[in-house]
This record gives C-alpha cells, sequence and structure tokens, in this order.
C-alpha cells in the first residue's frame, strides 16, 4: 500500500499544541494544502483525521476527484492535555523542566493530563494496521497531523523513539510511504 502522507495546514488559532482542539484552518492553510497535492499522483481514496483542520480539506479533495472518503479517528493528533492550546513561549514560563523532558525524550515524559507517547503510538499504528487490511495494494492519501506523521516517517527510518520530536513536518507537508505486510513502512 502506497500512503502519501498530508498534514494539515496553518490554523486559525495558530502556533502551539494543537491536540484535541478543533480549529478550522485559515485562507493560507488552505492554499498550503492545495498546492502541496497539485499535480500529485492520483490516490484510490482519501483518508482523514476527523478533526476540521485535517477533514474539511479531504472532503472537498475527495468531492472534486470522485474518491472515496474515510474518516478515521486513530489518525487523530497527539492529546497535549493540559498543554493543549499553549504555545512553548507560555510553557517555558510555566513548566520550563516539563517542556525541556517532553523534548529530550517524548516517550518518557507526557503533559499532564496528556495522552502518553505508548498509546498514541499504538493508536496510529493500528489504524494503519487497518487500513492496509482495508486497502492493500492501493494508493491513499492520507490527511492528518505533524505527531501522527512525525511517527511514521520516524518509524520508516528506524529513529530512535527519543529522536521523534527531531523529525520536521511543516504545515502542508506531503510525504510518500510504502507500508508492507507486519506495517514495515519505508519512505519513498
Amino acid at each position: 500500500m502506497i500512503l502519501d502522507l498530508l498534514r494539515h495546514g496553518e490554523t486559525e488559532q495558530g502556533g502551539g499544541l494543537r491536540g484535541r482542539i478543533d480549529d478550522a484552518l485559515t485562507a493560507r492553510g488552505w492554499t498550503q494544502m492545495r498546492d502541496a497535492v497539485e499535480g500529485a499522483t492520483p490516490w484510490q481514496a482519501v483518508v482523514s483525521s476527523p478533526l476540521q483542520r485535517c477533514a474539511a480539506f479531504a472532503a472537498e479533495l475527495a468531492a472534486r476527484h470522485g474518491l472515496p472518503l474515510q474518516l478515521e479517528s486513530g489518525l487523530r493528533e497527539l492529546d497535549f492535555g493540559a498543554w493543549d492550546g499553549r504555545s512553548a513561549a507560555e510553557l517555558m514560563a510555566s513548566d520550563a523542566e516539563g517542556l525541556g523532558r517532553f523534548w529530550a525524550d517524548p516517550y518518557a515524559f507526557t503533559p499532564p493530563d496528556g495522552e502518553p507517547l505508548f498509546d498514541f503510538e499504538a493508536r496510529v499504528l493500528d489504524a494503519v494496521e487497518r487500513l492496509h487490511e482495508r486497502f492493500a495494494s492501493r494508493h491513499l492519501l492520507l490527511v492528518t497531523h505533524g505527531g501522527v506523521m512525525r511517527l511514521l516517517l520516524a518509524r520508516a527510518r528506524g529513529l530512535p523513539r527519543r529522536d521523534l520530536l527531531q523529525v520536521e513536518v511543516g504545515h502542508g507537508a506531503l510525504q510518500r510511504l510504502r507500508v508492507g505486510a507486519g506495517l514495515v513502512l519505508v519512505e519513498d
């Protein structure tokens, strides 16, 4: 299965950690996503996180190309708990030690009331495995979040877990992965 991963564009509430917050795309965010897929290889289906910053664009694109659309809750962003919606600058002022521990090794430190990275990883990989079972040998566009893409790209690159946050994924980024049996991920 070929997965083209597309990160949502810029959102209305701007920077900061966006987990369960469900803010909409800005006009620039829509443009970032449209530009990213312009002239891209045609897909056989579109799969999206249910959060509107992903799902609204996915629905538009699927309708424009006559493609089936599936919303997949397992592809939601990491829930940052009490840090959700807060910027790194705010967190440096209120919880610099916690933020430093999270950036150094996100698997070893969970934001207060947040989702542990091991749970997030299991949720995302389970969703990809279900997609592989359903769409084996097909080409999908997966519209999702920076954290989901970092996780899948880090795994495809064979990076240690502590290096997860070193993977760069900008707004509107488009990356291709091949998914094989046993959830072997390979960056194309």
